[in-house]
């Protein structure tokens, strides 16, 4: 295991900040993700706070500004779980960089994305404990750990619309898979916001803002926003932009594994499907023959409203180089784009296109 008692396989983007994803294999069948293989996405060094001096504020647009200790968030409010998938918006940025290079920004494969079981208690109850006022139409989340991603350097932050704050399912959580978070992914308490991109789910929070406006945080404002493929990103300013928010369509092969030698003849092929917030996967097709002909997969239910859904089928495989690629489908009708050059922008964000792999049959 890694310092961060991650799996010794890991992809690791980064040391320092901390940027790391499992193996696509390792989540293929699971509903949940252990621990050591959840993937990691930071922005900076890894706060490390002491939970009994750690305290959350609540302020802003509230008839009752609120100084909460982590006995009294257990104590005074109802806990509540969750079963959420959380998705990094740079997954599977390395299909963008095959189209064309992205400077300093990490090839994200698959793996950033997992699933857990969050613990914790409603945001919404919080909110309502300090009397969140009419006027109040974004929620802003602050934490300590500081970025030099920014100019100049700042701490992180984002928001979230009232509207998706006051969910049942947006949890502020100090739980995971029925243990205390882990440091490496928030701990001692961090937001969870299923069904959006992961930069919006700050961990390490130490204040909850209500305001009229968005968050103007570097990683609000700036960044994790989807540019024009001829924009300059170092140019690219506050609103620039489409901001994410909600999770694009998206599914990825798991097993077999790209490059994989197999036995031509059946073979088993599986990977996840994900719609974001309130959509479900309604289909996943898969092809051997670049989408010229395709055949419809198994498709689980998911452990909840808030998760992926895992797929698998049986296909024939016939002898030599063999690509193949899988769509999904969600509950509008919509499908994946076909290609990742649609798609390509300058910060590799969102790429939702096909997924494919190539595989040797003998």
């Amino acid at each position: 295991m890694s310092v961060w008692e991650k799996r010794d396989d890991m992809v690791v983007h980064e040391e320092e900040p901390f940027n790391a994803e499992p193996p696509p294999g390792a989540l293929a069948g699971r509903a949940t993700t252990g621990l050591e293989s959840f993937y990691s996405r930071n922005h900076g060094p890894i706060p490390d706070l002491d939970p009994d001096q750690w305290r959350l504020r609540v302020d802003g647009l509230v008839d009752r500004p609120l100084e909460l200790s982590l006995t009294q968030l257990r104590g005074e409010f109802e806990e509540a779980e969750v079963t959420a998938t959380l998705q990094c918006a740079g997954n599977r940025r390395a299909g963008l960089i095959a189209v064309r290079d992205i400077p300093g920004e990490d090839p994200w494969g698959p793996g950033a994305t997992s699933t857990a079981l969050w613990g914790g208690v409603r945001l919404a109850d919080v909110l309502l404990r300090a009397g969140l006022q009419a006027a109040a139409r974004h929620v802003a989340f602050a934490a300590p750990d500081i970025s030099d991603l920014a100019d100049p350097s700042q701490p992180y932050g984002g928001s979230i619309p009232v509207h998706k704050a006051m969910e049942a399912g947006v949890l502020l959580t100090w739980s995971m898979n029925g243990q205390h978070l882990p440091r490496v992914h928030g701990g001692p308490l961090r937001v969870v916001v299923p069904g959006w991109i992961g930069a919006r789910s700050v961990k390490w929070l130490t204040r909850i803002t209500a305001q009229e406006q968005p968050s103007d945080n570097y990683f609000q404002a700036t960044a994790y926003r989807v540019l024009p493929a001829e924009a300059d990103p170092v140019r690219a300013g506050p609103g620039d932009g489409i901001s994410l928010g909600s999770l694009a369509l998206n599914c990825a092969i798991l097993a077999p594994a790209e490059g994989a030698v197999l036995p031509s003849g059946p073979g088993r092929i599986t990977g996840y499907a994900l719609a974001g917030d309130d959509r479900r996967v309604a289909r996943v097709d898969v092809s051997l023959n670049g989408g010229r002909s395709w055949v419809q997969a198994d498709v689980d239910p998911g452990e909840g409203p808030w998760t992926w859904q895992h797929w698998y089928t049986t296909l024939d495989l016939p002898t030599g180089d063999v690509e193949i690629t899988a769509r999904a489908w969600d509950s509008t009708g919509a499908a994946q784009p076909e290609s990742p050059a649609h798609l390509w922008n300058p910060k590799g964000y969102a790429n939702n296109s096909w997924s494919r792999i190539k595989v040797s049959c003998r």
